[in-house]
């Protein structure tokens, strides 16, 4: 272990702050799981899941800028935990809901509403606390260490749902809720200066992050290669598919197609909060993305259960290098007074992203089938990545992460 990586983990507020995203994240895809289960055993209808996990992206989406906005202005760390609090108690109230029986689908479309709002005010704050926590050379290993346990808890957090809701679904909001409280006092713990944003409340400030990511190219590019990339390249939507159709694996072989995208990411989320990239950032950048494309191409092709595995493991990991080195970048790179701002920007790239990409995939999946969707979405994102080289030289050519 070297000296660096001893320092961060000796960093007693930035664990505290640590082990309350591992929480938090940990019982939302506890939540997640559960509300899923619990609306089809109400209403037996596709639909009504989507509409769960709409109901979540339209407020969240519309909420991002303004939430921006006021990470900047409160102290983060109170804001994280305040959506924290409000989290853990939809989950006390799903969970009387149960014991007192007035449980329906209005109440988890409402419910979805309230955790989408919450969730745009804790993205841009989790995201913009932590380089107030590390200094510059410990970055990039702090947003690594931050990467591995978010992995840990997508892998983990749905599996504990699943086997929780055996018992019921009150069993599963009642861990969630006291899981959100133990995160809301960690997060508690985590003491920093605050200096708030002096702008007055206005649409030109609340667009500021808008403004200095268009304005600042190497930004720009990092976030919208994501953007593109998970949009072509993504093949979540299409798992089932794969799994049922094209690998006649069944629903066992689903989880472990689910999972492995997580294991790849948490396997280099490891190995690069021990070696962490120290030249070349903006070209390797670009280069995880084409292999990102390229494992996606083999696994829309693979008819083996092994090979697309592995696939979606290296799939995982490309991306991590990727989501590592953007957050970095982008914490690095901005002004701490915009800082929140700047990540509910970048929050927005990531939920349009995924939400968009699952929608593109099965609509290209719909009029031409499965391996066509998986495997133009993979050339597609080699060619974003090609042509990111181009129109964004900047960041192509960015040596150093803590480069000006």
């Amino acid at each position: 272990m070297t000296n660096t990586v001893r320092a961060l983990l000796g960093n007693q507020i930035f664990m505290c702050f640590f082990y309350a995203r591992i929480l938090g994240i940990t019982a939302n895809q506890m939540l997640m799981v559960a509300v899923a289960w619990h609306m089809y055993e109400l209403t037996g209808s596709a639909w009504d899941l989507g509409l769960v996990g709409l109901f979540q992206f339209i407020p969240a989406l519309i909420m991002m800028l303004p939430a921006g906005h006021v990470a900047d202005r409160m102290h983060r760390g109170r804001l994280f935990a305040l959506c924290l609090a409000v989290q853990a108690v939809v989950c006390f109230v799903l969970f009387l809901s149960i014991q007192q029986y007035f449980d329906s689908s209005q109440l988890l479309f409402a419910i979805s509403v309230v955790l989408g709002v919450a969730r745009a005010f804790q993205m841009p704050a989790q995201q913009a606390i932590t380089p107030l926590l590390v200094s510059k050379e410990l970055m990039q290993r702090a947003v690594a260490l931050s990467s591995s346990g978010n992995q840990v808890s997508v892998i983990l957090g749905p599996a504990l749902g699943g086997l929780l809701y055996v018992y019921g679904a009150d069993i599963v909001y009642g861990a969630c809720a006291w899981m959100m409280v133990a995160a809301c006092i960690f997060t508690v713990m985590v003491r920093y200066q605050h200096r708030a944003s002096q702008e007055a409340v206005s649409w030109s400030s609340a667009m500021a992050g808008v403004v200095f990511v268009w304005n600042n190219k190497i930004l720009l590019g990092a976030t919208s290669l994501d953007l593109f990339a998970v949009l072509l390249g993504g093949v979540t939507a299409l798992l089932p598919i794969y799994a049922k159709d094209i690998l006649n694996i069944g629903s066992e072989g689903l989880g472990f197609l689910r999972a492995a995208p997580a294991m790849g990411a948490l396997i280099m989320s490891m190995a690069l909060m021990r070696w962490p990239l120290q030249r070349k950032v903006g070209y390797w950048l670009l280069v995880s993305v084409m292999i990102f494309g390229a494992a996606t191409i083999v696994f829309g092709l693979s008819v083996y259960f092994l090979v697309s595995m592995l696939a979606l493991i290296a799939t995982g990991a490309a991306d991590n290098i990727s989501v590592v080195t953007r957050l970095t970048i982008v914490q690095l790179q901005t002004p701490d007074e915009i800082r929140g701002r700047v990540s509910a920007v970048n929050s927005i790239f990531i939920g349009a992203s995924n939400q968009l990409g699952e929608f593109e995939s099965g609509s290209v999946a719909a009029l031409w089938g499965p391996i066509v969707s998986v495997v133009s979405g993979g050339i597609g994102t080699i060619l974003i990545a090609m042509a990111w080289f181009k129109l964004f030289p900047d960041l192509a050519q960015k040596d150093r992460m803590n480069d000006a």
